[in-house]
């Protein structure tokens, strides 16, 4: 079969074969569209998260200083023992059946007893504070989430999520995560093949370009920062994904299916279950009951025995036969996290579920989770995220101000060319088209959106026709 090459050289004998494209050179005209989009269309959700997640990042110190008085206690030689402020915390909140006792990790810090109370919303207790000296309570606040947070932590926290608009809410945030290392990778591979296309090194890519002027000095900022952040803006678009609603279910049932979840202490007692029958005197109310129970107090020194290190959490039996649970709760690293079980009517160690046994997933997902939150190495965890968030902030900023000059004078925006796909190969526009449709069935939100964008443009692009 003649090709059209072989047709031109008959025509014209000196005139050289034209070269096939590179693959990045028939790509990049649809990534320059991808971008575009994505970057006008989905950057009011990411300056959103961003700007939420900059608060978020604050958030811990805000906290502290809010609650000074609840959190702090003076400093004292003796302490009473657990039980008795435990007993203060149930007289504080009668109606309340105590759920975990977070003894006071060091002295200056108030012990936590917290409590499931009638009429509370979902994932929330009543938190009794109390001064481990006296025995006296501090003050009441609402705790939320496994994490502990208080009002105003959670207030903020909420606010990233969800916008404080429910469940509807979540999709925001989503939309945000499932589309940023979209935009993060796709301006990545655009602002390093600059660097080939224009013979730039690698200091002219880490940083702006400062002779330049108008559009190109934008550009030079944005592309800059982005590689600066793009590490940052990835991870942080990985691990918010586990959070969202429909692909967090999604990565739930892959670490399911792959052995990856977070394991749970068995709490059963099964053989291990000590004599009943004579009335307890439990750490879960301080009231009889038909299950022996030696008391928190020998919990607590049975898992100082085991070396557990604080801060730790009690767990009281959730009904008979059941263990009490102690556990390490350091979120910082080295994460500590080892939980040990104890027969309550014996004090006996009766099993354990160490940090060190966690499938690496379940490691690595605990891990990002924490450093998400800013709390996996402290203070320097929250000035990383702020950074983050400020040069996210940046970003978008920039490419809006790119969008505005290259804007012309009417019309939604000045994008790239339509019809690049044409020019790219079946053998790589197949796979891209595979990747494209597995993305959006685990990433249901972009998939979706991904749609509506291919609709909208397809429509754009038949109307400019009917009125060519």
């Amino acid at each position: 079969m003649t090709s059209t090459a072989d047709i031109q050289r008959a025509v014209d004998p000196a005139r050289p074969p034209q070269p096939r494209r590179a693959t990045w050179a028939v790509l990049r005209p649809l990534v320059l569209r991808l971008h575009f989009y994505a970057g006008i269309l989905i950057a009011p959700f990411l300056l959103v998260a961003a700007t939420t997640g900059l608060l978020y990042a604050a958030s811990f110190q805000i906290e502290n200083v809010v609650y000074r008085h609840e959190l702090t206690a003076p400093v004292t030689q003796t302490t009473v023992p657990l039980s008795e402020q435990v007993t203060a915390a149930r007289q504080a909140l009668p109606e309340g059946k105590v759920t975990a006792v977070r003894p006071a990790a060091e002295p200056g810090l108030t012990t936590r007893v917290l409590l499931d109370v009638p009429n509370l919303p979902e994932s929330t207790q009543m938190a009794v504070f109390v001064d481990p000296g006296t025995g006296q309570v501090r003050g009441t606040l609402e705790s939320y989430g496994g994490s502990g947070a208080l009002p105003v932590r959670a207030w903020i926290s909420d606010l990233h999520r969800r916008l404080h608009l429910g469940e509807p809410g979540r999709i925001y945030s989503e939309l945000a995560a499932s589309w940023l290392w979209v935009v993060a990778l796709g301006g990545l591979a655009l602002w390093l093949s600059r660097r080939r296309r224009n013979g730039r090194r690698l200091r002219g890519l880490l940083t702006p370009d400062r002779a330049a002027t108008g559009l190109r000095r934008t550009l030079s900022w944005h592309g800059s920062v982005g590689l600066w952040a793009v590490l940052g803006v990835l991870f942080l678009s990985a691990t918010g994904l586990t959070w969202s609603k429909y692909a967090g279910e999604n990565i739930g049932e892959l670490r399911t299916r792959f052995g990856w979840a977070t394991p749970s202490i068995n709490t059963d007692l099964g053989e291990h279950a000590g004599h009943t029958g004579h009335a307890g005197h439990a750490a879960s109310g301080g009231q009889a009951g038909d299950t022996a129970d030696v008391g928190i107090d020998k919990i607590a020194q049975a898992a100082a025995s085991w070396r557990l290190s604080g801060p730790l959490e009690i767990v009281p039996p959730a009904e008979p036969g059941a263990a009490y649970v102690v556990k390490e709760i350091r979120k910082t690293a080295p994460t500590r996290l080892d939980q040990l079980a104890f027969d309550p009517a014996t004090g006996q160690f009766v099993g354990e579920l160490r940090f060190a046994d966690y499938p690496l997933a379940a490691k690595l997902t605990e891990w990002g989770i924490d450093a998400h939150m800013g709390l996996l190495f402290g203070l320097a965890n929250q000035i990383v995220l702020a950074a983050i968030a400020i040069g996210l902030i940046t970003l978008i900023v920039l490419g809006y101000r790119m969008w505005w000059r290259r804007r012309p004078t009417r019309g939604f925006g000045r994008p790239y060319p339509r019809g690049g796909w044409r020019a790219v190969h079946w053998g790589v526009l197949a796979p891209l088209a595979l990747l494209a449709l597995v993305v959006g069935y685990f990433l249901p939100l972009m998939g979706i959106s991904l749609a509506a964008f291919l609709v909208i443009d397809t429509l754009l692009g038949l109307r400019s026709r009917v009125a060519g």
